[in-house]
């Protein structure tokens, strides 16, 4: 596929990287110099705007914010739908005729499907913008919740499932090229960490609020409530949203009035959809500088956040005699831990890069970040054998904190591993 100008300089991470290097600084025109001066007061600016309003980097902060704002709530919906089930697994199971095993797979798939649709969602947001893909995901994602309300049996109920990740998935992987193509160079550290941390924070908060759902209401509650989420982001895409794919090597693009905002087909880019765009997600998998990270955020976050999360009704319900509320609340020192890992991720990096900085009288590269992972690593490692040991030993039917405290630690890790290497860029 032919590269443009900047690779729009943000379609995902991966564009990202590819960006021009910060050190050059490119010539640029006296209406251009002067145009910069007045939006932004300086011009040693990466990547450089232009002179267009539309281009997201012209923005005002404001605008930005907005779209930060409805871009990462978006993306903890993604892990939020799967585990808002969670602290029903034992009445939804008994409803379904199946066990709380049989009903964990119903967020396993979800799971799944999360996985590959965004491969799907990917080329077809860079042709006709990622404002329509947010539109038709949370719409249809709002329908298929209320097919799962709606479910007479397992096998409905888990096609619904299927079919509302894959239409809720855009946000969790193109969200941090959307990010990069709004926010300036200098701005994405503390821009991606809340992406990241509303990522992070979708499996634990969902549990803990929708036990007090299926305590005090009933489990089909969820999916109404998940439902009607749905349709407000759609309507607040509409009111709100803007978009944000922007050629940067084609001319200025007009504005675009509300009502325009939902004219799903009009193409932005006109270059054809290719099988290999598709794919390419995956075959960068060939690059280890790549893989590796993969290979490790994949481990650390299946273990720290989804085998946690799931396992905890699985293991805390026989072994504690919990109710729906009671188990949610478990998730509160993962939701805790979650945070602090945020608060410090950024704050540590950011340290670690100055220093390095001034001891090499330059900037140093991105990568030098990754040092920091290695505290991400050990706390998840620690706090997975204090959940698995505490549990283990933990008397049945007296509940105690210790494998809780566990999971925080290794929530802890988790964020500070997810942070590191969404930034890393």
């Amino acid at each position: 596929m032919e590269k443009r100008e900047v690779q729009e300089a943000n379609n995902n991470n991966v564009e990202a990287a590819r960006e021009p290097d910060l050190n050059l600084k490119p010539t640029i025109t006296q209406e251009h110099h002067d145009y910069l001066m007045k939006r932004h007061g300086m011009t040693d600016l990466h990547p450089l705007p232009s002179m267009d309003e539309k281009d997201p980097y012209n923005w005002p902060s404001w605008k930005k914010n907005t779209n930060l704002f409805l871009l990462s709530f978006h993306a903890m919906m993604t892990t939020f739908q799967a585990a808002a089930i969670i602290p029903a697994y034992e009445p939804l199971g008994m409803a379904l005729g199946t066990d709380i095993q049989g009903a964990s797979y119903l967020t396993s798939a979800q799971i799944i499907v999360l996985g590959f649709a965004p491969l799907f969602w990917k080329p077809l947001s860079h042709r006709f913008g990622r404002q329509p893909v947010w539109l038709v995901s949370t719409l249809c994602s709002g329908l298929f919740n209320i097919g799962c309300a709606l479910s007479p049996t397992y096998g409905a109920m888990m096609v619904c499932r299927c079919f509302s990740a894959f239409f809720i998935a855009p946000p969790i992987a193109i969200g941090s090229g959307v990010v990069v193509e709004t926010f300036l160079a200098r701005q994405r550290g503390q821009k991606m960490g809340i992406w990241t941390l509303l990522v992070t924070l979708g499996p634990p908060s969902a549990p803990f609020f929708f036990g007090f759902v299926t305590q005090h209401a009933d489990w089909v509650w969820i999916y109404w409530v998940l439902a009607i989420v749905n349709f407000i982001q759609f309507l607040a895409y509409i009111i709100f949203g803007s978009e944000t794919r922007y050629l940067r090597s084609k001319e200025p693009q007009t504005s675009q009035t509300k009502f325009s905002k939902i004219s799903l087909f009009k193409r932005i880019d006109p270059e054809p959809i290719t099988f290999s765009e598709i794919i390419d997600p995956i075959v960068i998998g060939r690059y280890l500088t790549v893989l590796l990270p993969t290979i490790s955020y994949a481990l650390v976050f299946g273990f720290a956040s989804i085998l946690i999360t799931v396992e905890i009704p699985q293991a805390f319900v026989p072994t504690f005699g919990l109710n729906p509320q009671e188990l949610g609340l478990n998730f509160i020192a993962i939701i805790i831990g979650t945070i602090i890992g945020e608060q410090s991720a950024g704050p540590l990096s950011d340290t670690i890069m100055n220093k390095k900085a001034k001891k090499l009288g330059h900037q140093p590269p991105p990568e030098h970040r990754l040092w920091l992972s290695y505290l991400g690593f050990i706390t998840v490692i620690v706090g997975l054998i204090v959940f698995g040991v505490q549990l283990q030993n933990a008397t049945p039917m007296q509940w105690n904190v210790t494998p809780i405290v566990g999971a925080g630690i290794a929530a802890f890790g988790n964020q500070i591993v997810t942070t590191v290497l969404a930034t890393c860029e």
